[in-house]
């Protein structure tokens, strides 16, 4: 009886007083019913909502996070996530006996002469980068021009997509999403295509990505939610 009472509670009340455990039985019988009769106090906040005033505020941040669909605000088409398998399945579909090359992006949109991440992959037994969209030997005390803004990918392999090389691509691409912080880039060696799949929420057309939508997205008090312009 008493953890039904508490439950009557605001959801704002009960934040403080903590949930109790349930008890450990399959079945109580003959309990009384429990009463609670509120003392109505209006607060008045210049910032309550017909949400907050309701309570009904932290249920739809967890509706809209649950079951919301995130659009490009580019393009305004549906955002896709890709799991490992659905990534190689979709390659051995669209690419069937394309010569590709696999890419794991390092830098996106930053200045340096980043010698130091050239011999650190190198050293990690890569022999290929590409660099602003050029393919490159990767060479001892290679660098960059360090007041010019760099795009730097690293080749985690070059195939051919067969069904026989069906495992090869798979650990590829484990391997290009590990790298490259679950995205990765697919190049058509014969025409420079280029294609991103993301395990994270990513728009097709421009590359742009989200984070999950969370209930903390949602909420005017938490800075995860809050435009990063503003």
């Amino acid at each position: 009886g008493q953890r039904r009472y508490m439950e009557s509670f605001s959801a704002y009340a009960r934040q403080f007083i903590g949930d109790m455990e349930r008890p450990d039985v399959d079945k109580i019988t003959g309990l009384s019913p429990v009463i609670s009769i509120e003392q109505k106090t209006t607060n008045r906040n210049p910032r309550s909502t017909v949400g907050t005033v309701t309570e009904i505020y932290d249920f739809l941040r967890l509706l809209y996070a649950r079951i919301g669909e995130a659009y490009s605000y580019n393009t305004g088409k549906k955002m896709v996530k890709f799991s490992e398998e659905e990534i190689v399945e979709n390659i051995t579909k669209k690419f069937k006996n394309k010569k590709i090359s696999l890419l794991a992006p390092l830098v996106r949109g930053r200045k340096g002469h980043y010698r130091e991440l050239f011999e650190d992959i190198r050293k990690k037994g890569f022999v290929k980068v590409r660099v602003d969209g050029e393919v490159k030997d990767l060479v001892p005390k290679m660098q960059v021009d360090r007041y010019k803004i760099h795009d730097i990918e690293v080749v985690i392999d070059r195939l051919q997509v067969t069904e026989d090389m069906k495992v090869r691509l798979s650990q590829s691409v484990q391997q290009s999403l590990k790298t490259g912080k679950d995205l990765m880039f697919l190049l058509v060696n014969d025409t420079d295509q280029v294609v991103q799949y993301s395990k994270q929420l990513m728009c097709e057309d421009t590359g742009i990505s989200y984070e999950e939508p969370s209930p903390n997205a949602f909420s005017f008090n938490s800075p995860y939610g809050a435009c990063g312009t503003c």
